[in-house]
């Protein structure tokens, strides 16, 4: 594999961690004709080299595009602001910055910013994030300086979900059907792990992903079972903040009330979810920003939980 990527292994991050999986995978995204002389390089962010802070999947293109994919089973409106902080980190990493400081101006590689979206609720076939839309309005202000945007395209890839996309990479479809499986048997009322092992076997008999999930079984059962945990934990957390704070919004009485009751619900609810998972990821060496990430909160929201 590529990059060291310790615990922050996922099962989509670990199937992507493969020139040829990305080359199929940016072939059926992009739409382009990209042959097999394609030169793909793959420079996701290390933790060790870039203080904590890891991407999901970063790579060039030909050195003429530089694409950084995140896999989401919960989409947090902070995915623009987060990916701006992982390309300024990429472009350090794959540039000369001695350069920048040249008179003659440099080329650099295009950026493209995707997430996969494979969670549990309703989510449209695609959307479109932008960093702009977290600008804070400066009334008065003259727009005579230069801004800064970023927008990143959100694609559904559940099943029925953005099909033409997802079969055409074999990888992707069958990382789509692997996860469906495991959905399929939790619904049958297995336990989560037993879910997980029977899709492996399941997939294994049937040819898909046969060589990846062979060759990673025991790795891919527990990558998954701490993946579907941590989602479903999240979201019985804050479903329980909500609901509390919409009981303390009734109870005030008025419409106000309710309101302010159930925002304080939500924040109650990502309480839960740090005080309950910061000290055990913690201890399992998993840093501040991928607890943020999960639970989809800010930096300074989780410090008072989470040391670093």
């Amino acid at each position: 594999m590529g990059a060291n990527r310790e615990y922050k292994n996922t099962v989509f991050t670990t199937l992507f961690d493969d020139e040829g999986r990305l080359l199929e995978l940016y072939r059926a995204l992009s739409g382009g004709e990209y042959g097999p002389d394609t030169v793909i390089e793959i420079n996701t962010l290390d933790d060790i080299l870039f203080m904590n802070m890891m991407n999901d999947i970063s790579f060039t293109v030909d050195d003429k595009l530089v694409v950084l994919i995140e896999h989401q089973a919960s989409i947090s409106e902070n995915v623009p602001l987060r990916l701006l902080l992982y390309i300024a980190r990429v472009y350090e990493k794959i540039t000369d910055r001695k350069a920048a400081y040249q008179q003659k101006l440099m080329k650099i590689p295009k950026p493209e910013f995707i997430v996969l979206y494979n969670g549990k609720s309703e989510f449209p076939e695609e959307k479109t994030l932008r960093l702009s839309d977290a600008f804070q309005e400066a009334p008065g202000h003259p727009e005579k300086f230069g801004s800064l945007d970023l927008t990143v395209r959100v694609l559904n890839i559940n099943p029925g979900h953005n099909e033409d996309i997802v079969n055409r990479s074999p990888a992707l479809r069958g990382y789509v059907a692997f996860i469906s499986k495991v959905r399929e048997g939790q619904v049958l009322g297995l336990g989560l792990e037993s879910a997980v092992t029977e899709a492996v076997r399941y997939c294994a008999e049937h040819h898909v992903l046969q060589p990846f999930l062979t060759s990673h079984a025991s790795e891919v059962i527990n990558m998954l079972t701490t993946e579907f945990n941590m989602e479903d934990a999240i979201a019985v957390w804050k479903e329980e903040g909500r609901v509390e704070g919409r009981t303390e919004g009734r109870e005030e009485g008025i419409v106000i009330g309710e309101a302010r009751g159930e925002a304080r619900g939500e924040a109650r609810g990502e309480t839960k979810v740090l005080s309950a998972i910061a000290p055990i990821l913690k201890e399992l060496g998993v840093s501040v920003e991928d607890v943020v990430k999960a639970a989809g909160l800010k930096v300074n929201e989780a410090e008072e939980y989470y040391e670093v």
